[in-house]
């Protein structure tokens, strides 16, 4: 165990070191120049600013001399927001967006594993098929409709909830919820399917052969494999959920990093976007390697050779 998970976090600096390597060319060699719109700026000041925000050089220079930067937990300067780093915007934006994520990511595991564990047992009654429809429903409409309707019920007419903001933990259920949504439906129809293979798999017929009642076969013996699927799928939704706020973030008035990200491409703000890239990805592999850490728990005949 102790050798696969080196072996996986070795593979995990490779992978950020080829993101950031591919990201640094794509945007070096990428048209637009975030100093082309100052106006009137003498050649000696542009050189000046250059320097100042280290964008000057030959490509070889300015990739190690980033790269050195990075390794110190440097970001830099952003191009764009004025003498505001890339950690100070980052800092700021993403623990916002962690928190919608996350709960997203709680919302949409809990209900759609129930929903998809339910539609199962029940397959082929009214049950089965409402909870289908729902999730088509909740996968064909998107998030800019289900945001502003939510808003309309539970803000203006029903007064519950706040209409947007960042002001407590109640201005993160309406963006949560419209965050979620299609990813319920996702983990249901998944968790529907996967559990309708596990129950006709043998290790439960013997289950209910030694004589144990329905509940216990599904939920002690078959949910625990069946939920494997599921699993796999978290780790790219997680980061998914964190890459995809934005629209809800906009919608909510929510101050997350998803703009941040939008920003630097149309600016062309490349240390801002180098760093998000950076942020996201290293969430990705961090929650893979995670998911498949987990695997060993849920199921035992699973081992991570060394």
């Amino acid at each position: 165990m102790l050798a696969y998970i080196l072996r996986r976090l070795a593979s995990m600096v490779l992978v950020l070191w080829a993101v950031v390597t591919l990201t640094f060319l794509i945007v070096y060699v990428a048209p637009g120049d975030p100093f082309v719109k100052e106006r009137d700026i003498p050649e000696t000041i542009l050189k000046q600013m250059k320097a100042r925000y280290k964008v000057d050089g030959p490509m070889w220079q300015q990739y190690f001399g980033y790269m050195g930067d990075l390794v110190k937990g440097d970001f830099r300067l952003s191009l764009k927001f004025k003498e505001r780093s890339v950690n100070e915007l980052l800092g700021n934006g993403m623990p916002v967006t962690a928190a919608l994520g996350f709960l997203a990511l709680v919302i949409a595991t809990g209900a759609g594993v129930w929903l998809g564990t339910l539609a199962a047992i029940r397959q082929h009654t009214w049950l089965d098929t409402s909870a289908m429809l729902g999730a088509l429903a909740l996968i064909s409409i998107p998030a800019f409709v289900v945001g502003p309707l939510l808003i309309l019920i539970f803000a203006i007419w029903l007064n519950w909830l706040p209409v947007g903001g960042w002001n407590s933990w109640k201005s993160l259920i309406l963006p949560a919820i419209t965050l979620a949504g299609p990813y319920v439906a996702y983990i249901a129809r998944l968790m529907r399917s996967s559990l309708l293979e596990t129950l006709s798999q043998d290790f439960i017929r013997t289950a209910r052969a030694k004589g144990l009642d329905e509940a216990t076969t599904v939920y002690r013996h078959a949910l625990k494999v069946a939920i494997l699927p599921v699993v796999s799928f978290l780790g790219p939704l997680a980061a998914n959920l964190l890459t995809g706020s934005l629209v809800v973030e906009t919608i909510f008035n929510i101050p997350g990093a998803g703009v941040y990200f939008v920003q630097s491409i149309l600016n062309s703000d490349r240390y801002l976007l180098m760093g998000s890239t950076i942020v996201y990805c290293g969430a990705l592999v961090v929650l893979n390697f995670l998911t498949d850490i987990s695997y060993t728990w849920l199921d035992r005949r699973i081992r991570l050779h060394d």
